[in-house]
């Protein structure tokens, strides 16, 4: 990131939300919501049952790995690694992701605890915390501040950014692609961003040194690679090389999963994708910005919003990410409507296959303009 993005970032404001506003509405309905129904805005029953059903579905077959009980049967055996990483899948977008946005608990030590989860399946937090909480929830689809726009220079995620003759392909090969960011995640992506965030300041708004987040990263990452990888190879009974094939199928399902999960919710052709001004103003509000920047998806869908820990309706998300995604089904309706008194568009694909499908065509849009 470039010292022009670097001011930028510290410059650009939003519109004020002026009285009367969109957001003031939108709070003071969801409050009456939750008041009415005399339930707080964070985990219930159900969560704490969700929580313990998405753990199981990691540990357990990551047990029958290294204990060697899935080594009787290669398929078996593989079976497991693709499990582990649908485990994955549900720790982070179920568990790690509320606790880090503190709307688990309302216990800091709790949400911490529970959001470190994410050291241990392969990621770094602090690094996360940085990248979803401060960058893309602020700077939604703002080219060069909001980092989820700029995975890769293979896929071209905004209209703002550079365009190779490659990306006229990009429709077809972005989903190999996803398939690999977890993997690169995990292997390398935190030790490059980790010295861009101390150059940045970002660190500092953590708390930490760039010495003692060096050694925590280093450390959680040979924790993860021993037992995921070093302790199966050494006493599961399986090959080293199958492990390492288990190992990659895991990440390559996890990978392609998320990004099915979090690219149709911004990167649409109903997406905006807007420039600060000259005077380093966005145009909207940043509630506004967030309406108009994100999309919801198979909102009938409970299957869905139980598995991806309610990233389907990204939209109330990006608004209250302080409340836990169990009550996202029941706010929805109330944004919906609130959006639509003030004329303002809320953005929803009825289906999963339809979000994917449309974030397709905004890829095979984007890869065709320059």
């Amino acid at each position: 990131m470039s010292a022009t993005t670097l001011n930028k970032k510290r410059l650009v404001k939003f519109a004020p939300k002026g009285e009367q506003s969109f957001y003031d509405t939108v709070k003071i309905r969801v409050e009456e919501y939750f008041r009415e129904k005399k339930i707080h805005e964070n985990a219930n029953s159900a969560m704490k049952v969700k929580t313990a059903v998405m753990l199981s579905m990691y540990v357990v077959p990551l047990v029958m790995v290294i204990s060697g009980l899935a080594s009787v049967n290669l398929g078996l055996f593989y079976a497991m690694w693709l499990i582990m990483g649908v485990g994955i899948v549900g720790i982070g977008t179920c568990v790690m992701h509320d606790s880090n946005h503190g709307s688990y608990s309302s216990n800091k030590l709790t949400n911490a605890m529970l959001g470190s989860l994410l050291n241990f399946i392969g990621g770094y937090s602090r690094n996360w915390r940085i990248q979803h909480n401060i960058l893309h929830h602020t700077y939604t689809n703002v080219d060069g501040l909001d980092e989820d726009l700029m995975g890769t220079t293979l896929i071209r995620m905004s209209p703002h950014r550079p365009h190779w003759k490659i990306h006229r392909f990009q429709h077809i090969y972005a989903w190999f692609l996803y398939s690999l960011m977890n993997l690169f995640w995990v292997v390398a992506k935190d030790f490059r961003v980790v010295f861009r965030y101390e150059k940045e300041g970002l660190l500092k708004k953590e708390k930490v040194t760039l010495k003692k987040a060096l050694l925590e990263l280093t450390f959680y990452k040979v924790l993860y690679l021993a037992y995921v990888l070093a302790l199966p190879i050494m006493v599961s009974g399986m090959p080293w090389y199958h492990v390492v094939g288990g190992f990659i199928a895991m990440h390559m399902v996890a990978g392609l999963s998320l990004a099915c999960i979090f690219q149709p919710a911004h990167v649409m052709e109903s997406s905006e994708f807007p420039l600060p001004s000259e005077d380093m103003r966005i145009e909207n509000n940043w509630a506004v910005h967030q309406l108009l920047n994100t999309t919801n998806f198979a909102p009938g869908s409970k299957l869905t919003a139980w598995f991806i820990g309610g990233l389907n309706y990204q939209i109330e998300h990006h608004l209250f990410p302080q409340v836990c995604h169990i009550h996202y089904p029941e706010i929805s309706p109330i944004v919906k409507r609130v959006a639509e008194e003030y004329g303002l568009v809320y953005n929803v694909q009825p289906t999963v296959a339809r979000a994917l499908i449309e974030h397709g065509r905004m890829l095979k849009i984007l890869g065709s303009k320059p």
